[in-house]
């Protein structure tokens, strides 16, 4: 599979050294070159700096060609911006976004674009957590 990857960040490294770890064909794209410094020595994608919501950009690092598209930079406008023209510029199968606004998230994804939003799922995960675990001392006195 060939996965365009937009933010080098913890979120965008890790994800590209796993598809790449698993025999992926990946690239990389960061506004801000020092952002590969997160990609171990061995990652065998591609790096391309530059800004992601530029058509040119987009178009040189062969999206036309992907099969899928993720934007997880700190961003929601940019994440969402390139994430349509991924979908609907390009014509990418397979576009995932995130964003952080739970609000923004969820009209997105009624708009179609097919987002994840770290906020609900963190806070769902703390929830479960909270429902599942007994808290230190619940039910119990002290001797």
């Amino acid at each position: 599979m060939k996965v365009v990857i937009m933010g080098c960040g913890r979120v965008g490294a890790t994800l590209a050294t796993w598809l790449d770890n698993d025999g992926h064909d990946v690239t990389v794209i960061d506004i801000r070159p020092d952002a590969f410094k997160r990609l171990p020595a061995e990652f065998k994608g591609r790096r391309h700096a530059g800004n992601a919501i530029d058509q040119d950009v987009l178009a040189r690092v062969g999206l036309r060609q992907a099969d899928a598209f993720v934007a997880v930079t700190q961003g929601d406008n940019r994440n969402v911006m390139a994430t349509q023209m991924a979908k609907h510029l390009f014509g990418v199968r397979r576009t995932l976004c995130r964003i952080y606004d739970p609000i923004r998230e969820e009209i997105y994804r009624d708009l179609g674009l097919e987002t994840i939003s770290p906020t609900l799922v963190g806070a769902q995960l703390l929830m479960d957590l909270l429902d599942k675990q007994p808290v230190a001392g619940d039910g119990e006195t002290e001797a």
